[in-house]
């Protein structure tokens, strides 16, 4: 469920072709294992759209048909079994193509994510803004949203999204004023694992942070997985969702005596998908370490060749180097939070 008061959910999309169930099939369930919420394929043939019925057999998540100028397409992914389309009604023709979407959406209770980009705006409202904004944005959007609505439809999601980070958030600061549906989150073509992690971080923790949103999707150009994994730390970031560990580090200096930046990682990977709802201090020396750690609940703090294993302030015992992972492990696996 989207919107309601619901958890705020992430999203991915794949990068396979989808018309390849097998490949579709094997990147799903590594989103599914990452975390992954709702997932979303192109559907730009209708041997994609068939592939749906196959795919939906074997995946646990709902999945999105992405629909783009031909409305053939988005019939044939509802009939294979999508959860949920997505298309821009000003692309995929005239008032009965439209219609007939909305009429079998409506028949099979699927929702229709209606999305509109700063890169496809029309040029009408280009030209009344003199360029693309925010406001031109909005009122695309919400036009898209009446026509839907004047077909007796209104299971919608929203998605307004832009390249441009500042022009987003005010875009959703004003769409948000105007209507109570659901929104989609996310900053488009955000780029590299790199940069488009702290675009999308940046955007979306500003808007996610006023409240306004209700799903996810970080758009990276990489691996689908690490759009969930951001998409998962920037909710955990902002208090938005629990269950997971959170790892806190020193950025290490000139008094640092072990691998700390070796160990920190070591210490991410290790509780990723621990249940944990936690947070675990890597600290690199004695001197400021051990405090740091206090306002942990759990914490290694490293020495000269040894460490010390912290929990809830109170040092419970020093370990060799080459242990601490496998001390922090063990206790973590033991872990009942009582102080």
């Amino acid at each position: 469920m989207i919107g309601g008061g619901n958890p705020i959910t992430v999203q991915s999309m794949t990068n396979t072709h989808t018309e390849d169930a097998d490949a579709t099939i094997a990147q799903i369930l590594r989103l599914e294992e990452a975390g992954c919420d709702i997932i979303r394929s192109t559907v730009p043939t209708l041997e994609a759209a068939e592939a749906f019925s196959k795919i939906k057999k074997s995946i646990h998540i709902p999945i999105v048909a992405d629909i783009h100028f031909d409305y053939r397409m988005a019939l044939a992914a509802m009939e294979n079994g999508a959860d949920a389309i997505r298309i821009n009604p000003g692309n995929i023709g005239g008032h009965d193509r439209i219609k007939a979407v909305v009429d079998m959406a409506k028949e099979r209770h699927i929702p229709i994510r209606v999305g509109v980009n700063s890169g496809s705006l029309e040029k009408d409202i280009i030209q009344k803004y003199g360029h693309v904004t925010a406001e031109g944005l909005v009122e695309s959007a919400l036009d898209k949203v009446r026509i839907i609505e004047e077909l007796g439809y209104d299971q919608m999601v929203i998605s307004i999204k832009s390249s441009d980070v500042l022009m987003c958030i005010r875009a959703h600061e004003l769409i948000a004023e105007q209507t109570d549906y659901p929104l989609h989150v996310g900053i488009t073509e955000a780029g590299t694992v790199y940069s488009g992690t702290i675009k999308s971080s940046v955007g979306l923790g500003v808007i996610l942070a006023k409240g306004i949103g209700d799903t996810i999707r970080v758009s990276l150009t990489g691996d689908p997985v690490e759009e969930v994994r951001v998409g998962k730390r920037i909710l955990q970031t902002l208090g938005l969702r629990r269950g997971s560990i959170e790892v806190v580090s020193c950025p290490t200096c000139g008094r640092t005596q072990i691998d700390l930046i070796s160990l920190a990682n070591d210490v991410e990977r290790m509780v990723e998908g621990i249940p944990l709802d936690i947070k675990v201090a890597v600290m690199g020396c004695i001197v400021n370490g051990p405090g740091e750690a206090a306002e942990a609940d759990l914490g290694i703090c490293g020495g000269k060749g040894t460490g010390l294993l912290i929990r809830h302030g109170e040092i419970i015992r020093k370990v060799p180097e080459r242990e601490l992972l496998g001390a922090l492990r063990e206790e973590l696996e033991n872990w009942t939070g009582d102080i």
